[in-house]
């Protein structure tokens, strides 16, 4: 359990919060909410003790562990992949180390007979013995395979080093745990093992996270940061949304009775209730919901953008004809014999245990990079406009932002008074537009480039990690503005969300060439027996 008693943090120039006062128990997982810059990493860095509060404190039982997802991927260079996961649990991996450099000695003495014995009867208590197997189960879980588990870190790729550290996080059964993030750069078979381990994990889970679905699947309340408070909700993230969204309703509509209202309130929680999800965090969260009442849940203070993609025409027959697709980069081969046709109503999900080899066959695509073998021909019809992965070069540019869109708007729609409306309502407003869009964040990038798509009316979206980024509300409208499109998508992604709800074929990058899915949902592919079995396959 941890204690936040009266915690406020304060800048010269901002206060984040004031006032928290939560407890977070064991058995339930709570997902720490709020828009970009609201202070949500910042939050779990007083927990953690990593950042002092202006005011209050943070408790936790002396007697409990705290383990925190490490942000540093290069901190643990000249360390092999299992030595990594077991410091996760710090104590046990320092006796396990001073245990062995007691039985290297040439000249052991009683003394070290002595402390060895002690050792021992910790290692023993603390499960040493079993340390290994845990942490080679937590690897294979994530995607790392044995063959790598007495790797040095350094010789692994970025990607894989961000698993190692969530293994590390997740080992040795902590009895608090902290996540930032945790499924950054996992695919959605480790995303499914990790939503399986903190749904069955007993003890306290706290967590930040843009994957709507991840926070739906494995949390039983809503720490929502919001109007300089942080305010608990029962229940996951789409019943905080839609009840936060109940709630602006209600308060704007002053004239309705508060007997109506509250029916409302009950026929929304009932529906959520008989929709739970499996495990036991569906039965705590009805157990808890039937409590709720109507001054328990307010409207949110959050802003959405608008996004929307109007083709100008509509495609015909012919979409895209891919033959024999290979490239090499760096020695590697990232695409080989790659070959599929898609058709006029294709909205496709590009999969591939290799980022780089998604992004590598859109730049292809674009005509951005040429392949070392085959060929592909878009149809004649079709009319294409591209969100990459790194877009640096997009934004070399003191251009303002204003000056920037300008560039890839029609003639008529050029005037400023137009552009600002547009930028407006994707949450540029007033002297936001003329920011130079070399200083932009992230996710105002994003916002930029989906501006620039919207305003190509292009028929074809093609997009490498689009959510990267984005805060939940963009990532909401960005989802909304992909189901209502009514052209082509190739898209790559790690939201399942997204992904669930805008596709309908799957196409996974292999080694060995690309494997089709036709007519296949995001889910149903990844509920296909015959991957899960290629999958396990792959990590055994």
């Amino acid at each position: 359990m941890i204690n936040v008693s009266n915690v406020s943090l304060s800048f010269p120039d901002k206060k984040l919060f004031e006032d928290v006062n939560i407890s977070f128990t064991p058995g339930n997982c709570y997902g720490v909410i709020g828009a970009n810059g609201a202070g949500k990493s910042t939050f779990l860095k007083i927990l953690s003790g990593e950042v002092s509060p202006s005011t209050g404190t943070v408790s936790m039982d002396p007697n409990e562990r705290l383990a925190v997802l490490n942000q540093n991927h290069y901190g643990f260079e000249d360390y092999t992949v299992m030595d990594t996961v077991i410091m996760g649990y710090k104590e046990l991996y320092d006796i396990m180390k001073e245990k062995d450099a007691i039985y290297m000695k040439e000249d052991f003495s009683d003394e070290d007979g002595i402390r060895a014995g002690e050792l021992e009867a910790q290692f023993s208590e603390m499960g040493g013995w079993e340390a290994e197997a845990e942490a080679s189960d937590l690897l294979q879980g994530l995607g790392i395979t044995t063959d790598m588990h007495y790797q040095y870190m350094r010789e692994l790729t970025e990607a894989d080093k961000i698993k190692v550290l969530l293994a590390q996080a997740l080992f040795g059964k902590p009895d608090n745990l902290l996540l930032d993030e945790p499924t950054n750069g996992l695919d959605g078979h480790a995303i499914d093992w990790l939503s399986d381990f903190i749904m069955n994990f007993p003890n306290t889970v706290i967590v930040v996270s843009h994957d709507r679905h991840f926070l739906n699947t494995v949390c039983t309340h809503m720490a929502d940061v919001d109007f300089g408070k942080i305010k608990l909700y029962v229940g996951n993230y789409d019943f905080w949304l839609q009840s936060s969204q109940l709630a602006a309703k209600l308060q704007a509509d002053q004239n309705a009775k508060k007997e109506e209202q509250i029916k409302e309130l009950q026929a929304f929680i009932a529906r959520f209730s008989a929709n739970a999800s499996k495990s036991k965090q569906a039965t705590s969260r009805k157990k808890l919901l039937d409590k709720i009442t109507l001054d328990d849940i307010q409207p949110s203070s959050r802003r959405y953008p608008y996004v929307g993609f109007s083709p100008e025409r509509e495609i015909g027959n012919d979409l895209l004809r891919v033959e024999g697709l290979s490239k090499t980069i760096d020695g590697e081969k990232v695409l080989n014999n790659v070959t599929f046709t898609l058709n006029r109503d294709d909205k496709v999900a590009f999969l591939s245990q290799n980022d780089l080899a998604m992004t590598t066959l859109f730049e292809i695509l674009m005509e951005n990079m040429e392949p070392d073998e085959g060929s592909f021909e878009w149809g004649v019809t079709t009319s294409q406009t591209y969100l990459p992965r790194n877009s640096a070069e997009e934004f070399d540019s003191d251009q303002s932002i204003l000056e920037w869109l300008r560039q890839y708007a029609d003639k008529e729609e050029q005037d400023n008074t137009f552009l600002r409306s547009f930028l407006g309502r994707m949450l540029f407003s007033g002297e936001d537009v003329m920011k130079s869009v070399n200083v932009l964040s992230g996710g105002e990038k994003v916002r930029c480039l989906l501006s620039k798509m919207m305003l190509s009316k292009a028929n074809v979206l093609v997009m490498d990690q689009p959510t990267n980024h984005l805060d939940l509300e963009s990532i909401t409208a960005l989802n909304e503005g992909l189901i209502k499109f009514n052209g082509a998508i190739l898209i790559a992604s790690h939201d399942y969300e997204v992904l669930n709800t805008t596709c309908n074929r799957v196409i996974e990058l292999t080694p060995s060439g690309a494997f089709d899915r036709i007519s296949t949902t995001y889910e149903e592919y990844l509920n296909d027996e015959s991957v899960q079995e290629r999958v396990k396959a792959m990590y055994a």
